[in-house]
């Protein structure tokens, strides 16, 4: 039984990796565009759904898991911005403001299992922070392939006052929806999913308690 990721996003390989289960790791040829007439749910799974598609298309017989994030601010979808110009306009519109990421998961399987599509819902309250505040954090080069234009385990996670959900989710893609589909196909790995979001040890979780 294969199992692969559909990702170019080094987040999600080193989320996944937690659980110790060998996988590949196969970029998707999907193009993300955000439309304005469908919701941001249905949104971050059809991104997540086509991403997977796109490699489970060329390697039958094997588990695909794709993932999405998505931000949603005063009734507006946020994805990656496009150049530095447009990550500061991102960062002014989401400074002392509450949003939500939304992160979908969608698992496609052709050994015989039913798949999975769900989203993780994190809300994030950001700090109010300076035009000079935002233009260090955009020297720090980390925003460009972002949703929003911050990263939450890198120096971004200074922008933040609090976030209530899943740390994983926020980052990339909820590791125990993930864990829970893989063991009920019975693919063996011996981490303790539970120990992980009890310890908190991955990249800056640890200041979100």
């Amino acid at each position: 039984m294969r199992l692969i990721l559909a990702s170019t996003s080094p987040r999600r390989r080193e989320i996944l990796a937690l659980l110790g289960v060998p996988f590949d790791v196969i970029p998707p040829e999907f193009d993300e565009r955000i439309s304005s007439h469908r919701s941001i749910e249905d949104e971050v799974i059809d991104f997540a759904v086509g991403k997977a598609e796109s490699v489970a298309n060329h390697y039958p017989d094997s588990i695909v898991i794709g993932s999405d994030t998505m931000i949603f601010l005063d009734g507006d979808k946020i994805g990656k911005p496009t150049d530095r110009a447009d990550a500061a306009r991102m960062l002014r519109l989401l400074s002392g403001k509450t949003h939500r990421i939304h992160t979908s998961v969608a698992i496609l399987d052709d050994t015989g299992g039913p798949g999975l599509r769900m989203v993780e819902r994190v809300s994030v309250d950001m700090l109010p922070y300076t035009e000079g505040e935002t233009e260090r954090y955009l020297d720090c080069n980390e925003s460009l392939d972002k949703a929003g234009a911050y990263s939450i385990q890198g120096q971004g996670c200074n922008l933040i006052a609090a976030i209530q959900g899943d740390y994983l989710g926020a980052v990339g893609m909820p590791l125990r929806p993930v864990a829970e589909y893989l063991k009920s196909r019975r693919v063996a790995f011996d981490c303790d999913v539970d120990k992980i979001y009890n310890d908190k040890a991955f990249l800056n979780w640890r200041n979100f308690l």
